[in-house]
Protein backbone atom coordinates (compact mmCIF):
# COMPACT_ATOMS: atom_id res chain seq x y z
CA UNK A 1 0.00 0.00 0.00
CA UNK A 2 1.21 3.48 -0.81
CA UNK A 3 0.65 6.58 1.30
CA UNK A 4 -2.96 7.05 0.05
CA UNK A 5 -6.01 4.84 -0.28
CA UNK A 6 -9.82 5.11 -0.04
CA UNK A 7 -12.14 3.31 2.37
CA UNK A 8 -14.18 2.05 -0.59
CA UNK A 9 -11.19 0.19 -2.02
CA UNK A 10 -10.11 -1.49 1.25
CA UNK A 11 -11.02 -5.16 1.62
CA UNK A 12 -13.44 -5.35 4.58
CA UNK A 13 -13.15 -7.83 7.44
CA UNK A 14 -15.89 -9.63 9.36
CA UNK A 15 -15.11 -8.91 13.01
CA UNK A 16 -18.34 -10.44 14.46
CA UNK A 17 -21.83 -11.06 13.07
CA UNK A 18 -23.08 -7.66 11.94
CA UNK A 19 -19.70 -5.96 12.53
CA UNK A 20 -17.57 -5.13 9.46
CA UNK A 21 -14.26 -3.23 9.49
CA UNK A 22 -12.25 -1.45 6.80
CA UNK A 23 -8.76 -1.28 8.39
CA UNK A 24 -5.69 0.73 7.50
CA UNK A 25 -2.56 -0.68 9.14
CA UNK A 26 0.50 1.42 9.88
CA UNK A 27 3.70 0.41 11.61
CA UNK A 28 2.48 1.62 15.03
CA UNK A 29 -1.35 1.87 14.75
CA UNK A 30 -4.41 0.49 13.00
CA UNK A 31 -7.13 2.96 12.00
CA UNK A 32 -10.47 1.53 10.93
CA UNK A 33 -13.98 2.46 9.91
CA UNK A 34 -16.44 -0.01 11.44
CA UNK A 35 -20.02 -0.54 10.31
CA UNK A 36 -22.34 -2.12 12.88
CA UNK A 37 -25.69 -3.54 11.74
CA UNK A 38 -28.93 -2.60 13.53
CA UNK A 39 -29.18 -4.28 16.94
CA UNK A 40 -25.67 -5.76 16.60
CA UNK A 41 -23.81 -6.96 19.67
CA UNK A 42 -20.06 -6.75 20.17
CA UNK A 43 -19.57 -9.23 23.02
CA UNK A 44 -17.49 -8.38 26.04
CA UNK A 45 -13.81 -8.72 25.23
CA UNK A 46 -10.46 -7.11 25.91
CA UNK A 47 -7.17 -6.89 24.07
CA UNK A 48 -3.64 -5.60 24.35
CA UNK A 49 -4.49 -2.61 22.12
CA UNK A 50 -5.45 0.81 23.39
CA UNK A 51 -8.59 1.83 21.45
CA UNK A 52 -9.78 5.39 20.77
CA UNK A 53 -12.90 6.11 18.73
CA UNK A 54 -15.61 8.48 17.57
CA UNK A 55 -19.20 7.70 16.61
CA UNK A 56 -19.90 8.98 13.09
CA UNK A 57 -23.50 7.77 12.65
CA UNK A 58 -26.20 6.08 14.71
CA UNK A 59 -26.19 5.31 18.41
CA UNK A 60 -24.66 2.64 20.60
CA UNK A 61 -24.77 1.54 24.22
CA UNK A 62 -21.15 1.16 25.30
CA UNK A 63 -19.77 -0.46 28.43
CA UNK A 64 -16.09 0.18 29.18
CA UNK A 65 -14.90 -1.35 32.43
CA UNK A 66 -17.51 -0.30 35.01
CA UNK A 67 -18.83 2.68 32.98
CA UNK A 68 -21.86 2.32 30.72
CA UNK A 69 -23.64 4.90 28.61
CA UNK A 70 -25.62 5.56 25.46
CA UNK A 71 -23.47 7.48 22.99
CA UNK A 72 -24.61 9.45 19.95
CA UNK A 73 -22.94 11.01 16.92
CA UNK A 74 -19.78 12.89 17.83
CA UNK A 75 -19.16 11.03 21.09
CA UNK A 76 -15.62 9.79 21.71
CA UNK A 77 -14.14 7.08 23.93
CA UNK A 78 -10.79 5.80 25.10
CA UNK A 79 -10.36 2.17 26.10
CA UNK A 80 -7.09 1.36 27.83
CA UNK A 81 -5.32 -1.93 27.07
CA UNK A 82 -6.83 -5.02 28.72
CA UNK A 83 -10.03 -3.22 29.87
CA UNK A 84 -13.18 -5.31 29.17
CA UNK A 85 -15.74 -3.61 26.94
CA UNK A 86 -18.87 -4.37 24.91
CA UNK A 87 -21.23 -2.58 22.51
CA UNK A 88 -24.92 -2.86 21.52
CA UNK A 89 -26.15 -0.83 18.56
CA UNK A 90 -29.55 0.76 18.28
CA UNK A 91 -32.20 0.03 15.63
CA UNK A 92 -30.41 2.15 12.99
CA UNK A 93 -26.97 0.56 13.42
CA UNK A 94 -23.86 2.70 13.62
CA UNK A 95 -20.65 3.75 11.88
CA UNK A 96 -17.56 4.41 13.98
CA UNK A 97 -13.92 5.31 13.36
CA UNK A 98 -11.34 3.86 15.72
CA UNK A 99 -7.59 3.80 16.19
CA UNK A 100 -5.79 0.89 17.85
CA UNK A 101 -2.23 0.91 19.16
CA UNK A 102 -0.33 -1.30 18.72
CA UNK A 103 -1.72 -2.41 15.32
CA UNK A 104 -4.38 -5.16 15.21
CA UNK A 105 -2.14 -8.01 14.10
CA UNK A 106 -4.76 -10.44 15.44
CA UNK A 107 -7.08 -9.43 12.58
CA UNK A 108 -4.81 -11.05 9.96
CA UNK A 109 -6.77 -14.31 10.04
CA UNK A 110 -10.28 -12.82 9.91
CA UNK A 111 -12.72 -13.55 7.11
CA UNK A 112 -12.44 -11.19 4.13
CA UNK A 113 -15.76 -9.92 2.77
CA UNK A 114 -17.16 -8.68 -0.50
CA UNK A 115 -18.94 -5.72 1.06
CA UNK A 116 -19.66 -2.21 -0.10
CA UNK A 117 -18.04 0.74 1.60
CA UNK A 118 -19.77 1.94 4.76
CA UNK A 119 -22.46 4.66 4.40
CA UNK A 120 -21.03 8.03 3.48
CA UNK A 121 -17.95 6.63 1.77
Amino acid sequence: MGAFDHVGSIEPLRIWDGVTAWPVHGDEVTMTVIELAPDAVVPEHSHVNEQIGVLLRGSVRFRIGDEEREVTRGATWCIRAHVPHQVHTGPDGATIAEVFAPPRGDWAGLERLDAAAPPGF
